[in-house]
């Protein structure tokens, strides 16, 4: 480092414009902080949203460490409530709270128990009560440490209390680093559907720190993983060509492929939202496999499966369905299930599985995507990146695809296809 503050010097006094691989701004970190946070700056992603609230996502490694103080800045009242769960709260809780504490703000701190089975208003009231036994005002930004649960959860908190209050994303799984965090939709489930309570509500950012992910579970990052894949199957080929490519890095947790991923994620969730905040139309077809995969969730149990794992059938479920009706060609069909089972993903339902026909189509009938008593689904249609939200599909192609799946008749055509 003093040998960095001497050659700038020098290259300032005698006019030599030095070739270092970085350009020095008022953005990053001053001359006295670590070279390798001068080196670090993080990638960001802009919601673009009306009534100046666009907001940043911002991505990189070690960022609660380098730009901890871009974190602090956006929350702008006196009082913070982090949220986070008995399973990452011991991990970054410390660390959060310090950097909003050496910001001037007063924090306050709730662990919640983990998993979608808690993701309910008993669970969601226990937030209510930390901010009311503290006397939480509207200035209070709430935070959300963790994963898509906490953040669904603290987000539904601020968007309810007293009204609405604001809030931050910091996600620490790969399902809400690329998606869930990103959007403003919040919520938690009910007995007879998932995520039925809700509100739309816009954090002020999201903090994406992929050193978070080294403490993932497998399985959770496997489970993330579908949520990538859908953004390339839906409207970005490219997108898709390169998980194809590189899949196998993600699941090795190769730090500089996990951050394109998450930046090109987060850039196509983005240009989505900014075009349909409230998901009347095209926000719904990031929904892909997600009809299929809730009526899982709920029907296996929340808590059984993973969100990810669901959606993942439930992609397949869309890819089969798809095809079947001839919108999509086999060889297309062929690459989802092959990118899902690469990612070490279900791609049928276990022979065990609860889920039935009847199951089936009793869950999907009270889907969030249920308009006057019409079911409406996203399918693949026409070349890799395209796909289409409507109720106009052949009834009998979902009864057979559900059907197929629910006896277990999935892996034998597999097998006789290849």
């Amino acid at each position: 480092l003093v040998f960095l503050i001497f050659f700038l010097s020098f290259s300032f006094v005698s006019g030599f414009v030095s070739p270092l691989p970085f350009t020095l701004s008022s953005s990053l970190p001053s001359i006295t902080a670590s070279t390798s946070a001068l080196l670090s700056a993080p990638t960001t992603v802009t919601v673009p949203l009306s009534d100046d609230r666009s907001y940043p996502i911002y991505i990189g490694s070690d960022l609660l460490t380098t730009h901890s103080s871009s974190l602090a800045s956006h929350a702008r009242g006196s009082t913070v409530l982090i949220v986070s769960n008995t399973k990452v709260g011991p991990l970054y809780m410390a660390k959060v709270k310090s950097i909003f504490e050496a910001a001037g703000k007063t924090v306050h701190t709730l662990e919640l128990p983990d998993g979608e089975e808690y993701k309910d208003l008993k669970t969601l009231n226990l937030i209510y009560d930390k901010a009311l036994a503290n006397a939480l005002d509207r200035k209070t930004t709430f935070v959300a440490l963790g994963g898509g649960v906490i953040g669904d959860m603290v987000g539904y908190a601020a968007a309810s209390y007293q009204r609405g209050v604001d809030f931050i994303q910091v996600p620490t799984s790969v399902m809400a680093m690329v998606d869930s965090s990103v959007g403003g939709k919040t919520g938690v489930n009910h007995a007879m559907g998932k995520n039925m309570i809700g509100a739309f509500h816009q954090p002020n950012c999201v903090f994406v720190d992929t050193n978070t992910l080294a403490t993932l579970p497998d399985r959770e990052l496997k489970s993330g993983i579908s949520e990538i894949i859908k953004y390339g199957l839906i409207r970005d080929g490219p997108f898709f060509e390169w998980q194809e490519e590189n899949i196998p890095k993600l699941l090795e947790r190769d730090a500089e492929v996990f951050k394109e991923a998450i930046q090109r994620s987060c850039q196509n969730k983005a240009d989505v939202v900014a075009a349909d905040e409230k998901e009347a139309g095209v926000r719904a077809t990031l929904n892909l496999g997600h009809t299929f995969g809730h009526a899982i969730e709920n029907g296996s149990g929340y808590g059984h499966w993973l969100h990810g794992e669901a959606v993942a059938i439930g992609t397949a479920m869309a890819s089969d369905m798809s095809a079947r009706m001839g919108w999509i060609s086999e060889s297309l069909r062929a690459r989802t299930h092959r990118i899902l089972e690469v990612a070490g993903l279900p791609t049928s339902l276990p022979e065990d599985s609860p889920m039935t026909p009847e199951t089936f189509l009793s869950l999907m009938s009270v889907d969030k995507k249920v308009a006057n008593g019409v079911l409406r689904l996203i399918l693949l249609k026409g070349d890799l990146g395209n796909c289409v939200f409507t109720a106009e599909f052949e009834e009998e192609a979902l009864k057979a695809t559900i059907d197929e799946y629910c006896e277990g008749l999935i892996g034998q055509r597999r097998e006789m296809m290849n």
